[in-house]
């Protein structure tokens, strides 16, 4: 997810537009969407990124279309209780999101991603990430929805990998360590 230098992935307002890809960066989301076979996310993030499945427009470069077909042919679980059905290649979750994330992961050879402020959070309190992939953008805004929500304790976590994008855009990989 896209973060602030001061850790927010949305402004006190809720607006991220901040988070815009270049070009280059875009592409290392492909990469990085490409390599999934699973997809947990909030209502929100849904309600967001449903427009690679349902609107033609995106897919006016070469880039873009690549990315709205693996988007639409990668299987998502929403996690709402607004929502009374979805759209796309999507279903509503039927059971926790550790129930949801371990019936994915059986059935993959390849990770699975979660996003979404608040069922990203559940699923962090809940010790279901494996890995943080943070793309920490060059601004501060000072307050807002936060990247992790606050721990009771320690989460011991390794970097293992780093890349600056030429926006000023930094990837940061961190995986939990052993015990953690």
């Amino acid at each position: 997810m896209g973060v602030s230098v001061d850790g927010f992935i949305a402004d006190r307002d809720g607006a991220f537009a901040w988070t815009a890809p270049s070009e280059e960066l875009f592409a290392f989301h492909l990469a990085q969407v490409g390599a999934l076979d699973g997809f947990l996310l909030g209502r929100k993030l849904y309600e967001t990124m449903l427009v690679w499945e349902t609107n033609p427009a995106l897919r006016g470069t070469e880039l873009h279309t690549a990315f709205a077909d693996v988007w639409s042919a990668l299987p998502k679980v929403v996690f709402s209780s607004t929502l009374d059905s979805v759209q796309g290649n999507a279903r509503l979750a039927g059971t926790s999101v550790a129930e949801e994330a371990a019936a994915l992961l059986e059935r993959s050879a390849k990770d699975i991603a979660i996003g979404g402020a608040g069922l990203a959070a559940t699923a962090f309190e809940a010790g279901l990430i494996d890995e943080l992939r943070i793309f920490r953008h060059p601004v501060v805004v000072g307050g807002g929805t936060p990247y992790l929500p606050p721990v009771t304790d320690q989460v011991d976590v390794g970097l293992v990998e780093t890349r600056t994008f030429d926006s000023g855009v930094l990837f940061e990989r961190y995986r939990r360590r052993a015990g953690a």
